[in-house]
């Protein structure tokens, strides 16, 4: 992990939105489905990235059109210009949460898996689309239990002070104050998990579960 310059930012004067022909609604109804952010934020190690891959897989499986935005595959290409400073992290959250807004449009569920730190940038995601279109997973876990997973080695190398601004360790974060969904890795399966948000989505309309359609044994 490395540091980097700030990113500058300039909005040209000469820049027009441009009104595409169809509508987010039109593609919602051929979807048959509401395109929404289901936007993932924890502590490393967490479990953010396996909840939203099992979770685009149960989706996928009831016809539904998704894609997964994950932290670190996004690092390698749009924010790879990116280090780990506060204002390194601010610019790789507001990057991803406009890219997340076009998915929205396109009538996609987005799962954007992102440690996402401050509270003030999540916000800032969520006041990008409409009220109902942005959905707040905090994936809740001790710090001492993503210590013992450390999947990555990550904490290990932040201890020994290899990697510097690792959250948790030597950059805050900031629990969402009303999140939609609170997940507790440390006493919650996948499983059980994947079974919360899908039963969350159905029960507001975001997707709709057929009878001739079974997932995982949860209905």
């Amino acid at each position: 992990m490395h540091d980097s310059k700030s990113v500058s930012r300039k909005k040209s004067s000469n820049v027009v939105w441009h009104q595409t022909e169809i509508t987010k609604q039109e593609r919602n109804i051929q979807n048959n489905h509401k395109s929404t952010i289901l936007w993932f934020t924890g502590l490393s190690g967490s479990g953010k990235s396996t909840i939203a891959c099992a979770l685009e897989k149960e989706l996928h499986h009831l016809a539904t059109n998704t894609y997964t935005l994950d932290g670190d595959n996004i690092r390698y290409g749009l924010n790879n210009d990116l280090g780990f400073t506060d204002e390194d992290r601010k610019e790789n959250i507001r990057r991803i949460g406009e890219v997340s807004k076009l998915f929205v449009d396109a009538g996609v569920i987005v799962l954007s898996s992102f440690i996402s730190p401050f509270n003030e940038d999540r916000d800032f995601v969520r006041n990008l689309v409409k009220k109902d279109e942005f959905i707040e997973i905090y994936v809740k876990c001790p710090l001492e239990v993503c210590e013992q997973r450390d999947p990555k080695g990550l904490y290990l190398k932040a201890r020994n002070g290899e990697i510097k601004y690792f959250t948790g360790i030597d950059s805050p974060y900031e629990e969402p104050v009303k999140p939609e969904i609170t997940i507790d890795t440390s006493v919650t399966s996948i499983d059980d998990a994947v079974g919360r948000i899908i039963n969350y989505l159905n029960q507001r309309l975001y997707i709709e579960i057929r009878d001739n359609i079974t997932a995982l044994g949860f209905y």
